[in-house]
């Protein structure tokens, strides 16, 4: 899982980097709407509005096709994904939502989130 956790942090940068630059994902984010899954992909924390749905559509389209190029020989893209999920959870914010482990959504504040046992 070493390998797959050093690439993972590699491979969302695109993704992640080109979602920030549009002003509806921030503020989405920022007001609850989306957040980081364990799986890698981002969620709805909240029934989304067409624009919100379609930019998370977009992202994680975007998030799949760099885990497919990028999860090290010897890993699965789920593996990949999982394991950047545990770094994208581990980079929120305070105040920005995540699923937890167990499906719950959680606000994140000062301390670390909780994440799953198996992130790296």
């Amino acid at each position: 899982m070493g390998t797959v956790a050093v690439t993972a942090a590699i491979a969302v940068a695109i993704p992640s980097a080109m979602a920030q630059r549009d002003p509806a994902y921030e503020a989405a984010r920022a007001a609850g709407q989306i957040g980081e899954q364990p799986d890698g992909y981002l969620g709805f924390v909240s029934n989304p509005t067409p624009a919100i749905r379609d930019i998370v559509k977009d992202i994680n389209i975007k998030r799949k096709a760099a885990y497919t190029a990028n999860a090290p020989q010897g890993s699965t893209v789920e593996q990949f994904a999982f394991a950047t999920g545990c770094n994208l959870i581990a980079k929120t914010k305070p105040g920005e939502k995540y699923k937890a482990p167990d499906g719950r959504w959680l606000t994140r504040d000062s301390g670390p989130p909780v994440r799953d046992s198996r992130c790296p």
